[in-house]
């Protein structure tokens, strides 16, 4: 599924590489299986509830890719976080949201990348300068 499946009330600017822009569709449940909504469910959420998290065309990728299941509730933990890293002074930061590790530009409040305990193993997080466990 590509971001332009989602249906939303209104674009998406991601601050880093790449643009999505949301096109009127037929929304996909990313992992249907799951019994939480769909990573563009909770996206359509958090968009219309004003969120100050943005993910950029990579994070949205690697979630889809990597079928990532994230609740509002994990969403709220992720904006949480981000702004504690915040008011530490952080510019990039690795936060842990339940199985899943965000890396994150703070200044930009964009999600770069994210990755699901099952492809942590092995893996060396570089050019952030701190660490949220939320």
């Amino acid at each position: 599924m590509k971001v332009a499946d989602l249906q939303m009330n209104s674009k998406i600017h991601p601050v880093d590489p790449g643009q999505i822009r949301k096109q009127q569709g037929q929304g996909t449940d990313v992992n249907p299986a799951a019994k939480h909504p769909s990573f563009g469910d909770v996206l359509r959420t958090q968009l219309q509830s004003g969120t100050e998290v943005r993910f950029s065309a990579h994070a949205i990728d690697r979630i889809q890719q990597r079928s990532v299941a994230l609740t509002i509730d994990e969403l709220s933990r992720l904006s949480n976080g981000m702004k504690q890293v915040q008011d530490k002074g952080s510019q990039n930061s690795l936060i842990l949201v339940g199985e899943t590790a965000f890396v994150v530009s703070v200044k930009n409040n964009t999600v770069v990348t994210a990755v699901d305990k099952a492809d942590t193993a092995n893996r060396v997080f570089t050019n952030i300068d701190s660490v949220a466990i939320v």
